[in-house]
């Protein structure tokens, strides 16, 4: 008999932590939590406190049943839940459901599932940490308070299904705010000017305008940098200076989970949800041939880039035996941690380097091999020599214009043999540097100060401001830890809810707001500024931190919220505006009873209404509106006219909960619709399909055979009606590649070609 029971979260971990433990330990697994707060009810009695009410979920009764018997007939219990806020507020639960009297209680925390990690875990047990529960208590209650109190307001006010969340709304509004900025931008016209000179040695090599006299070039139209190339005519370029300096580049620190999630977005494509959902998996363990289950990376919810002393001497081994002395650095590199990381755990590295990526890649799956080939890269790089450069500017003058050329040459190339930054992360690593300064691979030919040029052209480029860039899930990231909003363990299900709720969508990578989350926003600002805040929100953050830290009270925090928040909701109950009551009026005409039509708000978005209702119940679709320059969806005529083979009549683009669509202009006599097709013809032999524009549940856009579900025929990538210039393929595809953009390229994958779109 067992003399002692380990409770952990997942299933996954059993196996793993019995391997090391033997038979003197009983291991079972929660599944996650085993109480909440109920879910027909606020379950707070706000009066007494703000005490909340926890029920047993329902389907853990089995579970906590299964984990009483163990209790039983153990000595010593350890609740082993994941070492976080969750994993102490599901500690403290099962402890309050399970443990009897004269049992000894322990807290283990395993930072990863190594046998070094569990058995010293074991042997030094702590005890329950109560300031962490009351930390994730209040998290809970906040967002209870918030989510129950003003998700009613917007049933009753927009429609039923809503939510409103403390953190998910403020991301909601981050979203919004950049969509208003990119519509309200104004484009500015610039110029840069370029010379392609030759020295007496070759290579050629170009030179950019900076300065003309003493002033920075600053070029707004044609008819100025006309000027200037005719003013250049005729004149010698000289070199005024040379600088030649060595340059260092540093690695960056292994991983946290926001940078984990960002540089994952780029280099692989996973959503955050899919990097923590493959992250936990490495973590909890993985079959490795006739070892069993072995957890392969550390804790993976962290904000913290500290290594183990023991992690730092196996890495230094490592690298003195693959790399040479020549990239092992005198000392181990230590990372200083942000003052507003919670540093409870380490970086997220790998486990052990025992298990090296490829020496393992048969037991797993495409993507776990591909996140830990990444984790594993990013932490060993991090404590190898930096990568040098000898890099070269030049200052050239031709008269009163000054240009330069700025080249690098790579002379060491340390951590990068092993991992290079995504230009992302390099950039923000490296704010205050020019972009040239980071460039690699431009090369100058030997120069000299006084020497006169050979000037081969001059050109003038055309060049316009462009709007902030809408967010990618790693740029959505990086801006909610920047400015403090949600934790580690909190990103990726944030981008998930605003997603499932509809309030935006990602579209070829980008979000954009809905129509509903714009509303549902503007309605949120306008009566809770103040939970809407972004300042506010971030320091709510810290304020749960330092309840962490017993600096700060659960019920001192949630009465100080609670005063001014009751207020602002008794003023929007009364104050919101009841889109469900507004009538915009149109200059549509009702085609039943001739009465002027109204837009009003459904269940499904705007819609144009009879205003004699209830007299006349005559409802139609409004023309949707272009979101990408807001100009309003009409027929299609000419040659691409597209007519109702039902009424005959011209079919125009409507957008519904799936994305665009054809929609007769006979509605509501006519309900006939068409898919948006491509016209494509479907690749699967013997189909006769085409392939249409479609949506999957949470917006993103794909192309698929008009056949489905007798074709399943489906491709991410944007089919264009071109044939192959290479392979003759039926045709091409439009498709996104890093630091080109959109590009066309053909999908037979024997063929290869591919060109810059607009080429």
């Amino acid at each position: 008999m067992a003399d002692a029971l380990i409770v952990v979260e997942s299933p996954a971990k059993v196996r793993t932590i019995k391997k090391y433990l033997g038979a003197d330990f009983d291991v079972k697994a929660s599944v996650g939590h085993i109480k909440d707060l109920p879910k027909s009810k606020l379950g707070i009695d706000i009066q007494k406190g703000f005490e909340p009410t926890y029920t047993v979920i329902k389907d853990k009764k089995k579970v906590i049943d299964d984990l009483k018997k163990s209790a039983r007939k153990a000595r010593s219990i350890y609740l082993a839940p994941d070492p976080d806020r969750e994993g102490e507020a599901i500690a403290w639960h099962i402890m309050e459901e399970i443990t009897g009297p004269g049992q000894d209680i322990y807290r283990v925390l395993f930072n990863d599932l190594t046998k070094h990690t569990i058995l010293n875990a074991i042997q030094n047990p702590q005890k329950l940490n109560l300031e962490r529960y009351e930390a994730q208590q209040t998290r809970r209650i906040l967002d209870r308070l918030v989510g129950y109190q003003i998700s009613p307001l917007l049933w009753e006010k927009v429609k039923r299904g809503l939510s409103a969340g403390r953190v998910q709304s403020v991301a909601v509004r981050i979203i919004c705010e950049r969509e208003e900025e990119i519509q309200n931008f104004v484009t500015e016209e610039y110029w840069h000017i370029t010379a392609l000179l030759e020295g007496t040695e070759q290579p050629s090599f170009e030179a950019r305008l900076v300065k003309i006299g003493k002033e920075k070039a600053r070029i707004g139209d044609k008819p100025a940098a006309d000027g200037i190339l005719a003013d250049l005519a005729g004149r010698s370029f000289i070199i005024a200076g040379i600088e030649k300096k060595e340059v260092k580049r540093t690695p960056p620190p292994p991983f946290t989970t926001s940078k984990l999630q960002q540089e994952a977005s780029r280099r692989l494509r996973f959503p955050a949800k899919k990097t923590m959902r493959v992250a936990q998996k490495l973590y909890e363990g993985i079959e490795i041939g006739n070892e069993g289950s072995v957890g392969l990376i550390t804790y993976m919810r962290t904000d913290s880039v500290r290594i183990a002393p023991e992690a730092l001497s196996e890495a230094r081994d490592f690298i003195r035996k693959r790399y040479g002395n020549d990239y092992l650095p005198q000392k181990a590199r230590v990372f200083k941690t942000s003052k507003s990381a919670q540093d409870a755990h380490e970086a997220i590295r790998p486990a052990s380097l025992i298990y090296a990526p490829d020496n393992i890649k048969q037991f797993l799956s495409r993507d776990e091999h591909r996140l830990y080939q990444l984790i594993w890269n990013r932490f060993v790089a991090s404590q190898m020599n930096p990568e040098v450069l000898d890099q070269t500017t030049v200052d050239i003058t031709a008269d009163r214009y000054l240009f330069k050329a700025q080249g690098s040459v790579v002379i060491f190339p340390g951590y990068t043999v092993l991992y290079a930054e995504s230009r992302d992360e390099e950039n923000n690593r490296e704010k205050g540097s020019s972009p040239d300064a980071r460039e690699k691979g431009t090369v100058l030919p030997v120069l000299e100060t006084g020497e006169v040029l050979s000037v081969i052209s001059i050109e003038g480029e055309q060049n316009f401001t462009q709007p902030p860039p809408r967010f990618s899930e790693a740029t959505l990231v990086k801006e909610l830890e920047e400015k403090g909003l949600g934790r580690p363990s909190t990103y990726a299900a944030i981008l998930s809810t605003i997603q499932d709720r509809e309030y935006v969508r990602l579209d070829k990578g980008r979000f954009y707001p809905t129509e509903l989350g714009t509303i549902v926003n503007e309605l949120l600002v306008s009566n809770f500024p103040r939970i809407l805040d972004v300042g506010f929100t971030a320091a709510m953050e810290d304020t749960l931190d330092r309840i962490e830290e017993g600096q700060a009270t659960r019920h001192e925090t949630l009465q100080n919220f609670y005063a001014a928040f009751e207020t602002e909701l008794e003023t929007a109950k009364k104050g919101m505006r009841n889109l469900k009551r507004e009538e915009i009026p149109t200059e549509h005409v009702c085609n039943k009873c001739g009465s002027p039509m109204v837009i009003k708000w459904g269940r499904h978005g705007r819609f144009l209404a009879c205003s004699n209702y209830p007299a006349c119940r005559n409802t139609a679709n409004i023309p949707s509106v272009d979101s990408e320059n807001g100009t309003e969806n009409v027929t299609v005529t000419g040659d691409n006219e597209v007519i109702c083979d039902k009424c005959g009549k011209p079919m125009v683009i409507k957008e519904g909960k799936f994305g665009r669509f054809y929609g007769c202009t006979g509605y509501p006599e006519c309900t006939n619709t068409k898919s948006i097709d491509t016209g494509v013809s479907c690749p699967v032999e013997g189909c006769g399909g085409v392939l249409t524009e479609k949506r999957t549940r949470k917006g993103k856009l794909f192309f698929g055979c008009s056949n489905y579900p007798n074709c399943t025929y489906a491709t991410w990538n944007k089919p264009i009606p071109e044939k192959c210039p290479l392979c003759d393929h039926p045709f091409l595809v439009e498709k996104a590649v890093r630091g080109k953009g959109l590009i066309k390229a053909c999908p037979n994958k024997g063929c290869g070609y591919k060109e810059e779109k607009g080429e």
